[in-house]
């Protein structure tokens, strides 16, 4: 019923994108996004990603936020500069579709590099990829199951 749910969300979100939504806009109208919009808010990340990009966003669920222990969440909320961090770790330039992912090394907006692995599904560091390919005007957003930490 979760998964269900989830993709109709997502779906959603990929339908309301025709309507010229930013990644900001198509993530809050997926609705399974509350978390993340929050905490681009408060990195004050939100006008970046409105921008003109293109951007290839790897976003956390509410889901996979809720993985992180509540402590460590709302210390990171507090702390602008790590939050800034971790969220820009989940971002990289250019808009990649996901057949045009390739295993390896991917620089990414925070100037750390992500593992991108193919083998069984996709992933993202320690994350997997649970839908891809959810169009805006200014980039595409991969939905991931874990939140990343830059190392």
């Amino acid at each position: 019923m979760k998964k269900t749910l989830i993709a109709s969300l997502i779906t959603l979100g990929a339908m309301t994108s025709a309507y010229a939504k930013d990644i900001v806009d198509t993530a809050v109208a997926a609705g399974n996004f509350k978390t993340l919009a929050t905490a681009l808010t408060a990195a004050g990340l939100v006008d970046t990603l409105k921008g003109p990009g293109p951007f290839t966003v790897f976003a956390p669920t509410d889901e996979a936020f809720a993985k992180v222990p509540k402590a460590d969440l709302d210390a990171l909320l507090k702390d602008k500069a790590k939050l800034t961090a971790v969220l820009t770790y989940h971002v990289v330039p250019g808009k990649v579709m996901a057949k045009d992912v390739k295993a390896g090394q991917v620089k990414t907006v925070q100037g750390s590099m992500l593992t991108i692995s193919t083998t069984g599904g996709v992933m993202v560091d320690n994350a997997k990829v649970t839908a891809t390919d959810i169009a805006a005007d200014n980039g595409v957003i991969h939905v991931i199951d874990t939140v990343v930490m830059p190392k």
